[in-house]
């Protein structure tokens, strides 16, 4: 089976972080080091604020979404903007492509003045009808960005590789390389007097004055505001589970031996496939391709996924070699606006950055300066737009329906029964839900060198059945998201804890 790696944590510089070994007193505590929290701590930080970011892996790495996009900064998106003005109405379309286009130009901004070596590109984006099925949603895209001040235009003919039946498209866009980036303001917070502490697992976050964040080594980090920005909000408050849905989906990197196109450019409908250039330092020319998302806990997470985006790439482009594939995690808010403010209603000290729904390298920028102008008692633009604790009525149902499914998960799963009686029926390579005296059923996969491993099925956060990930080989939540390898080690949350590795049924 080939190794699942994006093509940015390949080649990416080191992390500075280090593990926390003492506790600490900070004026701002941000939890999760992606670029979401390490935008949201450069800035607080250069607002005058002692900072210090915990990140349970390390910094732009394995434990978040960063080093897994595509990194396309956009504010076209596909047809997102249409789905804003179906829920909100026109003003707040407006409101959030200002948003995107005020985040573009802060990136555009940093990699400019600090001279920031991530292959920073302005580029068109495209939304394009894949076919004649989706020509109608190329059009509401095209109607919704006008309304939201966006000077979008058709374009023939197309500079993609291919002549789509429907497209519009946005200039001056942005593509680059998200670890290097994130890794490079990581350090910019450094020289500001901050501190990155890699490996360094939040268990508990205790609201007051001051705050108070527990790591899983028992080290205390005492903060005037705390500022969650996780993939998934991972406080047990907020009800953000009730109000977000997590979705997987994948890219392959593919080497071509002609001219990547000049443009990124996403489908408009399903199957979603997302077209993105790349030229490295060496002159090596890629296209990065994208799609087939799925809820995260679904049967549909398959070897499948990837070979559907190796015949796109190998249709359209004259590939030399697929060498790198990799999947990433999304938080999908019901009502398809990202989450960047007080935690809670009455909140004074716990924040939120989260919820950026495919579109991170924008949505994580815009939250970060909306929190850091919270935090500073600042009036912020964008603030109301993107409250927590906003309440949107033509969502409810939507939101009605992902609890239902939720519930069912939580309920049905313990019902269905066991695939297999013992270990010994677990084939090489494959995993199996086995029945168990003590725990009812455990989930038991057999690697490619026969070795056996068995968790308990439980998720961590609020005890759904985990399913088993083939595409990945991963326990995955279908209530929440969360997700675990096959020893049972937390690779994506809201859950804080791994599961309990139990010994297999004989």
């Amino acid at each position: 089976m080939r190794a699942t790696t994006s093509i940015w944590l390949s080649s990416a510089p080191p992390s500075l972080g280090r593990p926390l070994a003492e506790g600490l007193d900070v004026d701002v505590a941000v939890l999760g080091g992606g670029i979401s929290g390490i935008t949201t701590a450069l800035l607080c930080a250069r607002d005058g604020a002692t900072v210090a970011v915990l990140e349970r892996e390390t910094v732009a790495g394995t434990g978040g979404a960063t080093g897994f996009t595509t990194a396309k900064a956009s504010a076209l998106q596909q047809t997102k903007l249409a789905q804003i003005r179906n829920l909100h109405g026109d003003e707040k379309t407006a409101a959030y492509a200002a948003a995107q286009l005020d985040a573009l130009d802060l990136i555009e901004g940093l990699v400019e003045r600090h001279a920031i070596d991530c292959g920073w590109q302005r580029l068109p984006d495209v939304t394009f009808a894949l076919d004649r099925t989706q020509v109608d949603a190329v059009h509401a895209a095209q109607e919704a960005a006008r309304a939201g001040g966006l000077a979008v235009h058709t374009t023939t003919p197309s500079p993609l590789p291919f002549e789509p039946p429907a497209a519009v498209q946005l200039d001056r866009q942005a593509i680059f390389d998200p670890v290097r980036y994130v890794r490079r303001l990581a350090s910019l917070l450094v020289e500001e007097g901050g501190h990155v502490f890699d490996h360094t697992a939040v268990a508990q976050v205790h609201d007051g004055d001051p705050c108070r964040v527990v790591t899983a080594g028992g080290e205390t980090v005492r903060a005037g505001a705390v500022v969650v920005c996780t993939n998934y909000p991972l406080l047990d408050r907020g009800a953000f589970f009730a109000r977000m849905s997590a979705e997987r989906s994948y890219v392959v990197a593919a080497r071509v031996l002609d001219d990547p196109p000049a443009a990124m450019a996403i489908s408009a409908g399903e199957p979603t496939r997302s077209i993105r250039p790349l030229l490295t330092d060496d002159r090596q020319r890629w296209v990065l391709i994208g799609g087939e998302g799925h809820p995260t806990g679904s049967s549909k997470a398959t070897p499948e996924r990837y070979k559907a985006l190796e015949r796109f790439a190998r249709e359209r482009f004259d590939v030399e070699e697929i060498p790198f594939r990799w999947s990433t995690q999304d938080g999908m808010p019901v009502d398809k606006l990202p989450y960047a403010g007080r935690y809670l209603p009455r909140s004074s000290r716990l924040f939120v950055n989260a919820g950026h729904q495919k579109w991170g390298m924008t949505n994580a920028t815009a939250g970060a300066r909306v929190v850091a102008d919270l935090i500073a008692g600042r009036d912020s633009r964008f603030a109301s737009l993107l409250d927590p604790n906003r309440v949107t009525l033509g969502a409810v149902p939507d939101a009605a329906k992902a609890q239902a499914s939720a519930a069912a998960h939580l309920v049905g799963d313990r019902l269905t029964p066991a695939e297999a009686s013992s270990a010994a029926e677990v084939p090489t390579g494959e995993a199996r839900v086995v029945r168990s005296g003590r725990f009812g059923k455990v989930g038991v996969h057999r690697d490619d060198l026969g070795a056996v491993h068995a968790v308990s099925l439980r998720c961590t956060h609020l005890g759904c059945i985990l399913h088993w990930n083939d595409a990945e080989r991963s326990w995955d939540c279908p209530c929440h998201g969360s997700r675990f390898g096959i020893d049972g080690q937390l690779l994506t949350g809201p859950a804080s804890k791994p599961l309990e590795t139990v010994e297999a049924p004989q």
